[in-house]
């Protein structure tokens, strides 16, 4: 999804990390004052595929850290109550970018805190139903990514996890009541249980404690597998 019109910068977030390849970030580069990009992530540090990621896209768009980039990290560390203050303070540091990893609520806290900043997203959920850009063709204004589109993908693996464990009838899901993507991605897996006459287990969870209690919940519902939604806390363990 770009906009090339609009954008100094190309976006490219694909598989389990991020791609990010900038025609402004090189221009910057070339001038004394090094270029900042920022992170800002609901996960506990350090994700480490991620990070790599965005490192290994830099060095291909000839950005080295330390040398003609700078990066500067913002973990929420599963707080996503955290994530506003930490998005302003990238403001306030003048980042030439903002790459927002872990779902929705790091996005969302870095499109409140700028519309000037370009923002980068990586997510699953529909980023046009929840506001953060107008169409896939053309976003507008200042953010731009990749969406997997996780609902149609979740259903999927349902299925898939049907064919891995074909004599489990009761499946479990984990998921974070706080992950805007929730609201369609339970309904839509309840619908798949019941076309493969399965039965559909769900536990919510937003911390570690949280967690403990869905799995004891899943126990006693005989749950016999799993899937855990994709969501950056949870798989960070629920902290």
């Amino acid at each position: 999804m770009l906009d090339m019109e609009r954008r100094e910068f190309i976006g490219l977030v694909g598989g389990g990390g991020l791609l990010l390849a900038t025609k402004v970030m090189r221009a910057r580069a070339q001038q004394p004052a090094m270029p900042v990009i920022g992170i800002l992530a609901a996960p506990v540090p350090p994700y480490t595929e991620a990070v790599s990621e965005i490192r290994r896209g830099l060095n291909e768009a000839g950005l080295v850290e330390g040398q003609n980039v700078a990066i500067e990290f913002r973990w929420a560390e599963g707080q996503l109550d955290r994530l506003p203050a930490l998005a302003a303070d990238l403001v306030k540091r003048q980042v030439a970018v903002i790459i927002a990893v872990g779902g929705t609520a790091p996005l969302a806290a870095a499109k409140n805190a700028t519309s000037t900043i370009p923002i980068v997203f990586h997510m699953g959920a529909d980023p046009v139903r929840l506001g953060f850009v107008k169409s896939f063709n053309r976003p507008g204004g200042n953010v731009t990514g990749i969406s997997l589109l996780q609902v149609a993908m979740a259903a999927k693996r349902l299925e898939v996890l049907r064919e891995l464990v074909p004599a489990a009838k009761v499946i479990g899901l984990l998921a974070n009541p706080a992950n805007p993507n929730v609201e369609t991605v339970v309904p839509a897996l309840r619908d798949t249980a019941s076309a493969l006459g399965l039965h559909l287990v769900v536990g919510y969870a937003t911390s570690q404690s949280d967690v403990d209690l869905a799995f004891e919940s899943f126990v006693r519902d005989r749950v016999q597998a799993l899937l855990v939604d994709a969501d950056a806390v949870l798989r960070e363990g629920g902290r």
